[in-house]
């Protein structure tokens, strides 16, 4: 039995937030938090209210101001010799250099987190850290060096009746049979998310589930009900000022659209994703949102040449992000638009 959804990120005076809080409103508590602990001296309450102004700043999009509030947060951690107050901010630092592409340092970030968090006897820490890493591999395309852990997770999640690490382990591993091909595990899997994460009231969980039904049915050509749960989805994106996720669902939109042959739709709602990423700093977004609008124009008449241009440069980003699964994307793409390489060296490359 799973209870309400909670944010544990938020700690200390600022512990009574919800996990639904506008991030506009975390962002202004918190900060209002943090000049009242560093009048007091209080560094462990300064590395709280720090903390929440990272994750705050990050889910909003805005990345100097999140690796700096992270840093603080550190700091601050460190002056009170808290190792799990410690673990959060590095956890923090760790998930803002995924979001950025830097998966190698996200990487290592994340697991000096966990060490932390193992050494200062933070339970929940060492799971959101263990669950970052996991997370990171995934994205890389490690499926097999990280479907394991997303299980173990998931059981220890069950095991707690957490239901916010439910969801997302729940989410992961959806992710990656959706990359495999096997759709109805995905399927099923992130219907249980979304049906736990709305009974615990997560509802950024429940957003991503949606997104996750969404795109295994658009695979299936079942447009119209995916695109009215991207509508649903989007709308509690924009009730919490969920920047990133609303950009992930824009892109998703536009790949429903690509399915289904809108092709003039399609291209338009990727240019709209594309600022989006790209004002943000989201590397990773920025290059998914690019591949798509490259497609769509491709559909629409555009150039061979200048297409197939476009592709060489997307497969050279994504293979310097280390983005496998997406790097393989280009290569399917080019076979679906009938191109081979223009640049003689990437043809050779894995």
């Amino acid at each position: 039995m799973y209870g309400k959804a909670f944010a544990p990120e938020y700690r200390g005076a600022l512990g009574e937030l919800s996990v639904n809080s506008s991030l506009d409103d975390v962002l202004r508590t918190a900060l209002d938090r943090q000049r009242e602990a560093e009048r007091a001296d209080d560094a462990l309450e300064s590395a709280h209210a720090a903390l929440a102004v990272a994750e705050a700043s990050r889910r909003l999009g805005r990345v100097a101001q999140a690796e700096q509030a992270w840093k603080d947060s550190y700091r601050a951690a460190r002056r009170a010799g808290d190792e799990g107050a410690m673990a959060w901010a590095v956890w923090s630092g760790g998930t803002l250099a995924r979001q950025c592409g830097d998966l190698a340092l996200a990487m290592r970030w994340l697991t000096m987190a966990a060490e932390l968090a193992k050494r200062g006897g933070d339970v929940v820490a060492r799971g959101y850290s263990l669950a970052g890493l996991a997370e990171t591999g995934r994205i890389r395309g490690d499926y097999q060096a990280v479907a394991e852990l997303h299980e173990q997770l998931l059981a220890e999640a069950r095991r707690r009746g957490e239901a916010r690490h439910t969801v997302w382990a729940l989410e992961g591993i959806a992710q990656i049979h959706r990359n495999t091909g096997a759709y109805d595990k995905a399927l099923a899997m992130f219907e249980e998310a979304a049906q736990i994460a709305a009974r615990a009231d997560d509802t950024r969980g429940h957003a991503w589930a949606l997104r996750g039904i969404a795109d295994v049915l658009s695979l299936r050509g079942e447009s119209e009900r995916a695109l009215d749960l991207l509508s649903r989805a989007e709308t509690a994106c924009r009730r919490m000022g969920l920047v990133s996720a609303l950009a992930y669902n824009h892109k998703m939109r536009g790949n429903v659209l690509y399915r289904a042959g809108r092709y003039e739709e399609a291209r338009v709602v990727y240019a709209g994703a594309l600022d989006e990423f790209t004002e943000m700093s989201e590397p990773r977004g920025t290059a998914l949102a690019r591949l798509g609008l490259v497609k769509a124009e491709a559909r629409l008449g555009r150039e061979r040449a200048a297409t197939a241009a476009d592709l060489d440069e997307l497969h050279r980003t994504l293979d310097g992000l280390g983005l496998r699964h997406a790097r393989d994307m280009v290569e399917r793409t080019r076979t679906e638009l009938g191109l081979v390489p223009t640049d003689a060296g990437s043809a050779g490359r894995p």
